[in-house]
C-alpha cells in the first residue's frame, strides 16, 4: 500500500508467460526479500545474474510481479484506513475503473456476495475519508450505497503466499 501504487496489476503490457519452476523460485526469493540482488537470486536458483535480471524484467513487464516498497501507512502520514463495501447497479467494469482512478484507493475488487466491490482506502484523517466516500465514491454513476469498515489496528499484512 503506502499511497499511490506503482501500477495496477490489471494493466498488463504483454501476455503473462507460463511460469516454469525457476521463475517460481525467483518469485519466492523476491517475496522473501524484494531487495535481494540478482546475483544472490541467481546463486539460489542456478542462473546467472543476467539471466535472473531478464526473467525479473519479463515478470514485471507482463504484470506477474511488482517490486515495491510496502510501508506502514500510519508511519508515513496516513492515519486512517478503511475497507469500503460498495453496492452498485448496471455494468460493473466502468465503476471499477472509476474507483481505481481514485488515488487514495489502494485495492479494488469486484466481488460476489453482499457487495459488488470492496475498495481499500488509505487516508490522512477521518475528514479525508469522509471526502473520499461522500464526494468521490458516492458520486460515481451506478454506485447505490456504501458501507465503510474503519480499521482500528492492522494485525497482519503479508505478500509471501508463495507460488503454485
Amino acid at each position: 500500500m503506502g499511497g499511490q501504487q506503482a501500477g495496477r496489476m490489471s494493466q498488463v503490457k504483454a501476455k503473462a508467460p507460463q511460469l516454469d519452476d525457476v521463475s517460481k523460485q525467483i518469485i519466492a526469493e523476491l517475496q522473501e526479500d524484494g531487495r535481494r540482488s540478482y546475483a544472490a537470486i541467481g546463486k539460489a536458483v542456478g542462473l546467472s545474474e543476467a539471466a535472473v535480471r531478464q526473467r525479473v524484467q519479463r515478470l514485471v513487464d507482463t504484470g506477474v510481479v511488482q517490486v515495491v516498497a510496502v510501508t506502514d501507512p500510519v508511519e508515513v502520514g496516513f492515519a486512517r484506513q478503511a475497507m469500503i463495501g460498495i453496492k452498485a447497479s448496471g455494468e460493473l467494469e466502468p465503476i471499477a475503473d472509476a474507483l481505481a482512478d481514485i488515488a487514495e484507493i489502494a485495492y479494488v475488487v469486484i466481488t460476489a456476495g453482499s457487495y459488488d466491490f470492496l475498495a481499500e482506502v488509505v487516508c490522512e484523517s477521518d475528514d479525508h475519508l469522509l471526502d473520499i466516500v461522500s464526494r468521490q465514491i458516492r458520486t460515481i454513476p451506478g454506485v447505490v450505497s456504501t458501507e465503510t469498515h474503519v480499521y482500528l489496528k492492522l494485525r497482519k499484512q503479508t505478500y509471501a503466499w508463495g507460488v503454485r
